[in-house]
């Protein structure tokens, strides 16, 4: 009797997994395998990876000092998880559930260009499994929010492209609103959990908009919407419910930094005036000396650096700043260029000068990353027990972190914690994947790594590992698409097989239909005439 049970209970699973519609056979497993992946990473560092940061949001939360100079949306995600279960855990392991299902997502997308679904899967879980931004999606940090935006978004252009490449670009139906909803839930993401989220967008919508003409009201929508309600949200939402606004040092630091770099390499274009005016602010000699270092803004923003008194004179030294660029704007982008090498740049800079990958260990030091030797809030504080690493298991959280130290390997920085260069193969495998198709709208899928290189560019304050793993996604997630070339090569040999099997004409099996993940065109080449 116990045998015909067991028998029974494995037909009816097997019933029930034949009952899934194929099509969402694929991201179901992927977010399974993801899922699977992310809990091993979870229960290694549990209760979350943390940083510096991560303590600073903490104390933001929990000695009402709310302010937005980080993302006050993940501020108030780690308040909910204090409140609701006086941990962390749930927050970072919601991450991870929402990480899984948008890489489900984004398999799905790539089985729209006719990717064979093992290659998409194996791209998502691949994404899980390399240590360096798999761990990443378990740590306590605004940008993993923002990283799960700018995947979504990918996966949803995708969708798009894929839409227009079939000739459907007119047809708004249910399915489209569904990847327009996405891409605005996507960007919103990105506009709320990092504040220079919204230049993402800004720099993402003109290459969507050429190559989806006739999707344009409905991109605009999930673009510009999304970048209003960010923006609006820190001009006038946050200082309304009483969250303190960044001090001008803050903001403009990186400004700071730049005057300091062209004055290191030329004084001599300096006036009497403007020196005046920085010795009001810090020495000469720091100006000309550390803070004069291209590769890290925060060095110019260390003692001796009086940045009470930077905010108090920064009209000036904005102003100061504006004349810098006109004399010499070679020095000045220059500036901006060396210390934003970590998105064109594969390779690091000089170590001695901070220049660097700087990349955050999933552990935290006794001192709380220095907030327990200077701030007593953080030292007293209830939640102090809360901001270590406890794993579930210790020999899970020695396999784990071993695995992620030996990611470390310097010869291989290049390729598993610097995104420019996920970036670079990501942009040659599209344009070559455009070509094949003789079709530009591919080339939308290169708007957002694209935009989040630039973002980086425009404003940079160190060489930080993390500013670029939301490319290291993208670029990973796009090499399936080489698949795709190669399935459409075996396709014409297989016919030419057949064809040589069967001379006197096409089989009846060959007329039955194709399957649904035929890439778009090659469809439309079966349907329209050669010319």
């Amino acid at each position: 009797m116990k045998v015909r049970r067991t028998s029974f209970g494995g037909v009816r699973l097997k019933e029930r997994l034949e009952r899934i519609p194929a099509q969402r056979r694929l991201p179901l497993a992927v977010y399974a395998v993801t899922q699977l992946i992310f809990l091993f990473w979870w229960a290694a560092f549990y209760p979350g990876g943390m940083s510096y940061d991560s303590v600073s949001y903490v104390w933001h939360v929990t000695t009402d000092h709310w302010m937005s100079n980080h993302s006050v949306a993940y501020d108030a995600l780690v308040w909910l998880s204090l409140q609701g279960t006086g941990d962390l855990a749930i927050l970072t392991f919601l991450q991870s559930v929402a990480m899984a299902a948008t890489l489900a997502y984004v398999a799905g997308t790539l089985r729209k260009f006719g990717v064979p679904g093992k290659w998409g899967a194996a791209a998502a879980i691949a994404c899980a499994a390399v240590p360096s931004i798999g761990s990443f999606v378990i740590f306590v940090w605004k940008d993993v929010p923002f990283v799960i935006g700018a995947v979504l978004v990918f996966g949803a252009a995708g969708r798009l492209v894929a839409r227009r490449m079939r000739g459907m670009e007119s047809v708004h139906d249910k399915a489209f609103r569904n990847e327009i909803a996405v891409l605005f839930l996507g960007f919103l993401a990105m506009g709320l959990f990092r504040n220079n989220g919204l230049l993402v967008a800004v720099l993402a919508v003109p290459v969507m908009l050429i190559v989806l003409p006739r999707m344009r009201r409905a991109v605009l929508v999930a673009t510009v919407v999304p970048t209003l309600i960010s923006g609006l949200m820190n001009v006038a939402v946050y200082p309304a419910l009483g969250v303190t606004t960044p001090t001008k040092d803050q903001v403009y630091a990186m400004n700071y930094a730049d005057i300091a770099v062209v004055y290191g390499k030329y004084p001599q274009t300096f006036t009497k005036a403007d020196t005046e005016l920085m010795a009001k602010v810090a020495p000469l000699s720091h100006w000309s000396g550390r803070a004069a270092n291209c590769y890290n803004a925060d060095w110019a923003m260390r003692p001796p650096m009086d940045r009470p008194a930077a905010a108090k004179y920064n009209t000036e030294l904005i102003d100061l700043w504006t004349r810098v660029l006109k004399r010499t704007p070679d020095q000045m982008i220059s500036a901006r260029l060396c210390r934003s090498h970590i998105a064109w740049s594969p390779f690091p800079g000089p170590a001695d000068k901070a220049g660097n990958t700087l990349v955050s260990w999933p552990s935290v030091p006794k001192n709380l990353f220095g907030w327990a030797d200077w701030n007593p809030e953080m030292r007293d504080s209830p939640y102090r027990s809360v901001l270590q690493i406890r794993p579930v298991n210790d020999q899970l959280h020695d396999i784990a972190f071993f695995t992620w130290k030996a990611s470390k390997t310097p010869q291989l920085e290049w390729l598993l914690f610097r995104g420019a260069i996920w970036c670079y193969a990501a942009y040659a495998v599209l344009l070559v994947f455009a070509r094949r198709h003789r079709s530009w709208a591919p080339l939308g899928l290169m708007a957002v790594p694209l935009a989040l290189q630039l973002t980086v560019v425009a404003a940079n304050p160190a060489p930080l590992a993390r500013y670029m793993f939301a490319p290291m996604f993208l670029g990973i997630l796009t090499l399936p698409l080489i698949a795709e070339r190669l399935r459409h090569a075996k396709r014409q040999r297989d016919a030419v097989r057949t064809e040589a099997s069967d001379p006197v004409g096409e089989s009846e099996d060959a007329s039955k239909g194709e399957s649904e993940d035929v890439s778009p065109t090659d469809r439309d080449r079966q349907t329209e005439p050669v010319t």
